[in-house]
């Protein structure tokens, strides 16, 4: 199928990944204020974080390959409706761990951004794919830092039990509209559930192509994950002590950054993805020199805040446009064993740079991070040749 997208249905479709992704990262701008209503201790709180993210690795393996067998279109309004569900569950939990089993609901059918990629890929003509999966996969990274700006405000101006009443209604509302814009996207499954899954081991262990960027992705997200994860650390030290609602701003400059990759897509129509993937590590490593000013300069950590997160979007777009192109019959799968890297790379991100920066301080914090994207770069390098797509792939 390769009917393309219209611009209605690309913004529709962004929009899917933004609110479905932001009910994983919308409990840490108000963890604290969470935590304190739900009467959790300090030791706890970190299960509110974790739900979401458990959740979603779940998914990735058990929900995702579904987008190989069945009408997507169907897929992703159903999951809309029951991520709307564990937001809800969230919103209206009497209890920490009834919030806690509403936020791995959510996180659970998160994936239906995986699900929507392989969408995109697939109603895609060949020479519109990489265009049309930079500007709905933009909705990511719009979830992932713009709900930090969002949750922050709201949890100061209201309750955090807005944030995911917010978010269940967007998903709610957000089914309907695909149903309604969106084409169906009916064919007929070449596998079962179960041999769907068995594909992903054997694609893990066999295929270089997605092994090389499976790693590639583990490292970009980990270095990706340091800043992320660690940022409020130095900001809320001296000199600065910002609140929770100024560093939540900087996710305004990541924004910048990463909608400004959108080009990605149409770099790697061009067949240029493995120097755009190079060159974008690189820039990702470079960028570490700026942010580990955070604790004397404010300026130089927005530059890199910026060029980090361009660089990020670029790989992350390039990436998964190589691989829905080499495996058309198996992109759910292909994104969702892809992005289960990715899941893993921020884990280790987020618990390395609390260690680093309690360590050394930010500027360990930030060696760290330069150093997850230089053995990135490392296995690009390493892996280039396989980054130029033959003509055909055997069937996994």
């Amino acid at each position: 199928m390769s009917l393309g997208l219209t611009g209605g249905q690309r913004v529709v479709l962004a929009m899917v990944c933004a609110v479905t992704v932001s009910s994983i990262y919308g409990i840490q701008p108000v963890l604290e204020t969470a935590g304190a209503d739900l009467g959790l201790g300090e030791g706890t709180l970190g299960w509110l974080v974790a739900a979401g993210q458990i959740g979603y690795l779940v998914g990735l393996v058990l929900l995702v390959p579904l987008g190989d067998l069945f009408d997507r279109r169907r897929l992703i309004t159903v999951h809309l409706l029951l991520t709307a569900a564990g937001a809800g569950v969230a919103a209206a939990a009497p209890t920490g761990g009834v919030a806690i089993a509403g936020l791995a609901l959510a996180g659970l059918f998160a994936v239906v951004v995986q699900i929507t990629v392989a969408y995109v890929a697939a109603v895609s003509p060949a020479g519109e794919r990489g265009r049309n999966i930079g500007a709905v996969t933009s909705g990511v990274v719009i979830g992932i830092l713009g709900v930090r700006v969002i949750a922050g405000t709201l949890g100061e101006l209201a309750d955090w039990r807005v944030v995911y009443l917010v978010i269940a209604a967007l998903c709610a509302m957000l089914a309907l509209a695909v149903r309604s814009t969106l084409t169906a996207d009916i064919r007929r499954p070449r596998a079962r559930y179960g041999q769907a899954l068995s594909s992903l081991g054997r694609l893990i262990v066999g295929d270089r192509l997605f092994l090389s960027r499976g790693l590639v992705a583990f490292f970009l997200f980990a270095s990706f994950g340091t800043l992320w994860s660690g940022l409020a650390l130095p900001l809320g030290d001296a000199p600065w002590h910002l609140g929770t609602t100024e560093i939540g701003l900087f996710g305004l400059a990541g924004l910048t950054g990463a909608l400004g990759a959108a080009r990605a897509g149409r770099w790697a129509d061009r067949g240029l993805t493995s120097s755009v993937t190079g060159w974008s590590l690189a820039l990702l490593a470079l960028s570490w020199l700026l942010i580990a000013q955070a604790g004397s300069s404010l300026w130089p950590l927005i530059v890199g805040v910026v060029v980090m997160d361009f660089a990020v979007q670029a790989v992350h777009v390039s990436s998964q446009h190589l691989l829905t192109t080499a495996r058309p019959d198996r992109s759910s799968g292909v994104i969702g064993a892809y992005m289960a890297f990715y899941s893993l790379g921020s884990a280790l991100g987020a618990i390395t740079t609390t260690w680093a920066y309690s360590a050394t301080g930010w500027w360990g914090a930030s060696a760290l991070g330069a150093a997850y994207a230089v053995l990135g770069l490392l296995v690009a390098v390493s892996t280039r040749r396989l980054a130029v797509l033959p003509q055909t792939r055997r069937p996994i």
